[in-house]
């Protein structure tokens, strides 16, 4: 989840449960509202956000609301597996799936009960899919979505943390499904790379999935911050976070290494750009550049925070907080 986005924005679970969910309201303005993240799904570019946004673009400059998105709450993440089938996620554990490119969606989960938002989805093909969010937040589906299945991630629990929860298992089974809920940090952002999956949180919590994310390990805490951001590819894995903070290992290393940055903007999101450098989209109008292993950085003039962004036509589209900005980049 971006930083922005869950600092900034609490619902409260008592008045939203009695309440039906409602379909996301027509604005003319659509694409000029928070919005909280971009894909192409092959076919164009979707982007989400507030009030149950949805928003597609076969350019970037134009752009058309969804005809009907079940949901009103905060959208804070989209994916899609082709160009048809994509899902999308938000406040209230709520998910949505959309099998026509985006233009329709259908409510597949929503748990207002539970006060929390998901933050990040991911889906590796049309079946198999997981949902990540606040307090250890962890569905998976083998079924397209119509059925989430919950876990929880003990795996990444503390040592001393697993013996509390095992003890309590056992003698006060109320109080264990109640600590269960909250004890583990934030799940802020899952994503496949070239050796399974990875997850990155709050706590400076990484840990790695070998087997589909059917287990999980934690890896050494390398910094104690929140992470939001991470990306790999053949050669290098890239998490970053609060303030600016960014570590690269190169994968024939172990060590992370903590890259010197004089700006401190939140980094909410990381995407490749014609697999020459990587641009880090921060708080503040920050966009960062690593590239051959030097990091630089250049300020939007309306200092709005970008939250993910996509590159269409040498065009990187942003999801901004003030809505859609695009800026021409050179090839």
């Amino acid at each position: 989840m971006k930083y922005l986005v869950y600092a900034s924005l609490i619902i409260s679970g008592a008045s939203v449960a009695q309440e039906a969910p409602k379909n996301a309201i027509s604005a003319i303005n659509a694409n000029k509202t928070l919005l909280t993240d971009i894909t192409d799904t092959g076919n164009g570019l979707i982007a989400v956000g507030k009030h149950g946004t949805v928003i597609n673009s076969q350019s970037g400059d134009k752009w058309q609301q969804a005809e009907l998105v079940p949901t009103q709450v905060l959208l804070t993440a989209v994916d899609f597996s082709n160009e048809k089938n994509g899902w999308a996620c938000g406040h209230d554990a709520t998910i949505i799936n959309t099998t026509d490119g985006g233009n329709n969606w259908q409510l597949q989960q929503a748990k207002p009960e539970l006060d929390k938002p998901c933050l990040d989805i991911l889906f590796e093909d049309n079946l198999n899919g997981f949902a990540v969010g606040a307090y250890g937040m962890f569905y998976y589906t083998s079924d397209g979505g119509k059925h989430w299945q919950k876990r929880f991630l003990d795996s990444l629990l503390y040592s001393e943390d697993r013996d509390y929860l095992n003890d309590l298992k056992e003698t006060d089974p109320e109080g264990y499904e109640a600590e269960t809920a909250s004890i583990l940090p934030h799940f802020n952002r899952i994503e496949k790379t070239d050796n399974g999956l990875m997850l990155v949180g709050e706590m400076g919590l990484m840990a790695k999935s070998t087997d589909n994310g059917q287990s999980w390990v934690r890896l050494e805490e390398i910094y104690p911050g929140s992470f939001f951001a991470l990306a790999s590819d053949s050669k290098q894995e890239i998490v970053a976070g609060l303030r600016g903070n960014v570590f690269v290992k190169k994968n024939n290393e172990e060590q992370w290494q903590h890259l010197e940055n004089i700006k401190t903007a939140t980094i909410n999101s990381i995407i490749n750009y014609n697999n020459k450098q990587w641009l880090m989209l921060a708080n503040s109008g920050v966009i960062f550049h690593l590239q051959d292993g030097l990091l630089t950085h250049e300020q939007l003039p309306d200092g709005k925070a970008i939250l993910d962004g996509a590159i269409l036509n040498n065009k990187l589209i942003m999801a901004t907080e003030d809505g859609i900005k695009v800026k021409e980049l050179t090839p």
